[in-house]
């Protein structure tokens, strides 16, 4: 039923009339006139497990193909790190004497294990060398609201297109490609995968039964081992299998290639399987075919694009924009690069982020890595491997707002590893029950600290940090089965571990974390050395006082009281805490006031209790919400925010302190300085994170949920966003909403509701107090 509120109505058809006339539609297609010169301009498609990078060659197509599970293998022999809480003990004495240089080595010397690092690995490449010339009307496109991908160009005048898409319901990689000239299609399609050391497959790309195939096997000489080099390590097993279907024609083979002749339209299908996933993968692919026997690329075309839009189609952005869609994406960005406003390429992006959390996080598959799932190397940057100072975490602040709340689940399910495979860390290496969780790690959920230096490898937050995931998850959907049965598992050791791990502070008698550090800074301490560990961080203050708010919240909601409950509300109201101001009104980052090395850092970690957490609010502590915005302006003004996911993180920051032009700002930053030709996040290199932030920070300026039982909507909206709507996006306590808004200002709110929800809608200085029941959707005209 409708209920409406009607202040000043102002006629709604008049929006739609205005978004009808300004050529929407340019929101969900990149398109180009050439074809990649890079990879970083090839364009990304996936199913969450196997993935392509789309070259649009003319004359030697490249298809560089991706899976989640390339990774080297989990070598039982790897020595872990050999300390125990004698050696913690020790490094606490250290920082309480103020010798923290010491304390940062003896930490990495008996807590990280520096020899591993396994990265995650390309598949290889598919390459198809043509006799095409004479090129004219070149257009290359992805379309992301149906996730398929299109290079057409006409050869000696005539049409050639080249058709593709990686369908997950049928697990495979499909591509189509037809032509209209007398002389039909000519090519050589091949596999081939960049060669190191360790590749000792000797004849991996082979054609067998019509299929051309390549077979092979990850592995990596990496670090030592007892002071020698360390043997190869043999990882997953996989093969790679290509069909051909042809129209006209003939389809040879050869050793290792398989030929077109005057075909005019071949469908080419890819699989490819793992001893990851399946222990006869070679197997598993002639079931993967033999289920695409009879199917055209059509047939399949058809559903892939209906299970895929079964997510996408959830959430529909609209902003005022003039219509660029003329002019190829590449040109658009290069614009605002030179001062350009362009908020369809805004909403493009905000798009494109959820595109590429659909196509690289899907249920039965593994997380998005630092890079998604798309990866050219061997041996990747930062590994391509899971960084949980914030990365991992990044990758989805998006899913549950943006209606992609099942997406979450391949995180959650490799979280549940490292929540098992902590508890073993956490014993042997600080004398702690509960379970550890480090800063990073690779597929098989190491758990130890892996670090040459303990600034950017010592973090004590990680785990916590990734709780707030399952607890705002439960939030969003108030599912009390997934409160039973993932949170509360996972939350309880975390929260058993940070319980052990605290110890109090002589200098005051509170509780502190220690040793402590702000995720990859420094400052400098009294003797003038640069260093990392401390008693008591920002961050680790602000995390583990989340931890055990939620904990207790969790076990309020389940009715479990028990000693271990009362422990740790005591040990809650003991924290010291996490939002300690400065002299000049900022908030310290370490346990003291120290000078920092590096005052425009890219982290913003003491700020973690603010933004993604919730516990800083503009009208429950005030004075904290003018010092996060003193922290951010020092950040800053000493040359802060320069990686794309810094930038977003800012984004969301400046959306979280309710400033609209700043946020815009920052917007127009990340595409002057952080956004590749295909759209992708520019570390530099390539970093996924930067893209699922952005997203998430668009969300965040469009509503805000955090505040317990509070709405606000429109928090940060652009004087460039004048006239919009957004449907779809969701709020804490299982609610949906439509938004529409003119001239800069709210003209209508519609909200579903899942459950019965009491809480306050806040739009500017109107505030409604609003009892919805379960189903109930509820219409706010202003």
């Amino acid at each position: 039923m409708n209920y409406p509120i009607k202040l000043n109505l102002k006629p709604i058809y008049f929006v739609t009339l205005l978004f009808c006339s300004l050529g929407f539609g340019q929101e969900h297609i990149l398109w180009y006139d050439q074809p990649a010169s890079n990879w970083n301009e090839a364009l990304p498609l996936g199913n969450g497990k196997i993935g392509v990078m789309v070259f649009g060659n003319t004359t030697n197509e490249h298809i560089q193909l991706n899976d989640d599970s390339m990774w080297p293998g989990n070598d039982p022999d790897w020595i872990e790190p050999e300390g125990n809480k004698e050696d913690l003990d020790h490094i606490r004495d250290l920082l309480f004497e103020g010798n923290n240089k010491a304390a940062d080595s003896l930490f990495v010397a008996k807590f990280s294990n520096k020899t591993i690092v396994r990265s995650h690995q390309t598949l290889g490449d598919l390459f198809i060398d043509y006799k095409h010339d004479n090129i004219t009307d070149y257009r290359r496109e992805l379309n992301i609201e149906n996730a398929t991908s299109q290079v057409s160009f006409k050869s000696n005048g005539y049409l050639f297109t080249e058709n593709i898409l990686v369908s997950h319901p049928h697990k495979v990689i499909v591509i189509e490609l037809a032509t209209n000239a007398p002389e039909g299609i000519n090519a050589k399609l091949k596999l081939s995968r960049p060669q190191d050391a360790d590749f000792e497959t000797a004849k991996p790309f082979t054609t067998e039964n019509g299929l051309l195939l390549m077979q092979g096997e990850v592995t990596q000489r990496e670090g030592k081992f007892n002071s020698q080099p360390k043997p190869i390590t043999h990882g997953v097993k996989f093969e790679t299998a290509l069909k051909v279907i042809n129209e006209k024609g003939t389809v040879l083979t050869t050793q290792d290639y398989i030929e077109l002749k005057n075909v005019k339209k071949a469908t080419l299908y890819i699989v490819n399987n793992s001893s990851y996933y399946f222990d006869d993968y070679k197997k598993q692919n002639q079931k993967d075919l033999k289920a695409i026997d009879s199917k055209s690329f059509d047939d399949i075309k058809k559903v892939h694009i209906k299970d895929y839009q079964e997510f996408y189609s959830r959430v529909k952005l609209q902003i005022n924009q003039e219509d660029f869609s003329s002019i190829p994406t590449d040109q658009r960005i290069e614009a605002v690069k030179n001062g350009n406003i362009d908020t369809g390429l805004e909403t493009l992006l905000f798009n494109y982020g959820r595109y590429l959390l659909i196509s690289s996080s899907r249920e039965g598959t593994n997380p998005a890595n630092l890079q998604g799932l798309w990866n050219q190397h061997l041996k990747a940057p930062w590994n391509a491997d899971y960084h949980a100072n914030i990365n991992l975490q990044m990758n989805y602040w998006l899913a549950d707002v943006t209606g992609l709340g099942e997406l979450n689940n391949p995180l959650f399910n490799y979280v549940d590893m490292l929540v098992e495979n902590g508890k073993t860390t956490a014993s042997k290496n600080f004398g702690c029950s509960g379970s550890f969780i480090p800063h990073a790690t690779d597929l098989w959920g190491p758990t130890w600290l892996r670090a040459p230096t303990a600034y950017w490898g010592c973090s004590m937050g990680a785990g916590g940090w990734l709780m707030q995931h399952y607890w705002q998850h439960y939030r969003f959907t108030k599912d009390k089965n997934f409160l039973n049965k993932r949170v509360y598992p996972a939350l309880h050791e975390v929260t058993k571990f940070y319980s052990d791990w605290i110890i109090e502070d002589p200098r005051d008698g509170t509780l502190i974390s220690a040793p402590s550090t702000s995720p990859e800074n420094r400052f400098i301490n009294e003797n003038g050395d640069q260093v990392a560990t401390c008693l008591g961080s920002a961050m680790d203050q602000q995390v583990i006082h989340e931890v055990f708010e939620n904990y207790l919240k969790t076990c309020e909601i389940l009715n479990i009281d028990n000693d271990f409950v009362r422990k740790i509300k005591q040990q809650k109201s003991q924290l010291r805490p996490g939002f300690v101001l400065g002299d000049d009104g900022r908030i310290l980052e370490w346990d003291r006031p120290y000078e920092e090395p590096e005052p425009g850092h890219r982290h913003m970690s003491h700020l973690y209790g603010f933004h993604p957490g919730n516990i800083v609010t503009k009208e429950n502590a005030p004075e904290l919400f003018n010092a996060v915005r003193k922290t951010l302006d020092y950040r800053l003004e000493n040359g802060g925010a320069g990686p794309g996911w810094s930038r977003a993180w800012l984004i969301n920051c400046s959306a979280r302190l309710q400033d609209a032009e700043m946020a815009h700002e920052h917007i127009q930053f990340l595409f002057k300085k952080s956004i590749g030709k295909n759209l992708f996040d520019l570390h530099p290199p390539f970093q996924i994170d930067g893209n699922f932030g952005y997203t998430a920070g668009v969300a965040e300026m469009l509503l805000q949920s955090q505040e317990e039982n509070v709405i606000r909507i429109l928090p940060a909206l652009p004087k460039a966003w004048k006239d919009g709507s957004v449907s779809g996006l969701k709020g804490r306590g299982g609610l949906t909403f439509d938004i529409v808004w003119s001239n800069s200002q709210l003209d209508k709110v519609t909200i579903t509701s899942k459950f019965n929800h009491q809480f306050k809608l806040i739009y500017k200085d109107t505030v409604k107090n609003l009892h919805l029941k379960k189903g109930e959707t509820f219409i706010v005209e202003l």
